[in-house]
C-alpha cells in the first residue's frame, strides 16, 4: 500500500513536477507477465524517477547497506526503502552474486518487473561501465525479455556526493524488449552468458549516448581509490 500512495500521491506527482521527466518508449514496458528492465546508473535519483513513470510496480534488488545505515538517517531509509518492496542484497562475499540471483528470480516467477543495474554500482563518472553477467543469468533461467533503459541527465542533476539534486529536466528511455529464446539449451555456457550480458549493455549504450568503458565500474573505482592514496593531492 505504501508503494503506491507514494508512487501516486507523494514522490511520483512532486518528482513529475520538479524534473519534469521526458518519457520516450515506455511502450516497451510489458502490460503484464514478468520482465526486467535493465537500466544504467548514474545517480541515487535513478531509483525514484524511473519507477514513478511505470504504471507498473518494479522491485529493485537494492544494496544492503540502504538498509543497514546508522543513526535516524540509516533507520529513516531501511523504512523507505522496505515500504517500497525493494530488496536488501549483500554485495560483499564470493555468494553475493548467487543471493542477488535467487532474489531477482524469486520476484520474475511472481510475473513481476524485476529493476536491475547491470553495472553492479553508480558510474562515477557519467560513462558507461562493463555490465556483470546477474542479469544474463536471470533472464536466460527465467526466460523472459529485458527491456534496455537509459537515464539521461541524472548524472548532472546528481553527481556521487551531491545530496540534494538540481531541478533541471531528465530524459528517460526505453528500449525494444530483448528476446534470448535463442540460447535455449546453452543458457548455462559462459560464452553464452557473456553474450546475453553484452548485449543487453549495448543496447543500453544505444539509447544513453555515453561513453563505454570495457571494464567494472567497482574495480576501476577501487584502483582509483588506491591511486589516490599513493599519490595524495598536495595542499596549497
Amino acid at each position: 500500500m505504501f508503494y503506491y500512495v507514494l508512487k501516486y500521491v507523494i514522490l511520483g506527482p512532486l518528482l513529475r513536477l520538479l524534473f519534469r521527466p521526458r518519457i520516450e518508449g515506455l511502450e516497451h514496458i510489458p502490460e503484464d507477465g514478468a520482465a526486467i528492465v535493465a537500466g544504467n546508473h548514474l545517480s541515487f535519483s535513478d531509483h525514484f524517477l524511473m519507477p514513478a513513470i511505470i504504471k507498473r510496480r518494479i522491485t529493485f534488488l537494492a544494496k544492503a547497506e540502504y538498509f543497514t545505515g546508522p543513526g535516524l538517517k540509516g533507520r529513516l531509509t531501511a523504512a523507505f526503502f522496505r515500504s517500497a518492496g525493494q530488496i536488501p542484497v549483500d554485495r560483499s562475499g564470493k555468494d553475493a552474486g548467487q543471493a542477488a540471483i535467487r532474489e531477482g528470480l524469486g520476484v520474475l516467477s511472481k510475473g513481476e518487473l524485476l529493476g536491475i543495474y547491470p553495472e553492479g554500482t553508480r558510474s562515477h563518472d557519467g560513462r558507461l561501465y562493463k555490465g556483470k553477467v546477474g542479469v544474463a543469468v536471470m533472464a536466460l533461467k527465467a526466460r523472459v525479455p529485458v527491456v534496455p533503459c537509459a537515464m539521461v541527465g541524472t548524472f548532472e542533476i546528481q553527481p556521487p556526493g551531491r545530496v540534494v539534486p538540481r531541478i533541471k529536466q531528465v530524459t528517460i528511455r526505453f528500449g525494444e524488449p530483448l528476446d534470448f529464446s535463442r540460447y535455449a539449451g546453452v543458457e548455462d555456457q559462459k560464452a553464452a552468458i557473456r553474450a546475453v550480458t553484452d548485449e543487453i549493455m549495448y543496447a543500453i549504450l544505444g539509447l544513453s549516448g555515453q561513453e563505454y568503458v570495457d571494464e567494472y565500474a567497482a574495480k576501476v573505482k577501487a584502483e582509483q581509490a588506491e591511486q589516490a592514496k599513493k599519490f595524495p593531492k598536495r595542499r596549497r
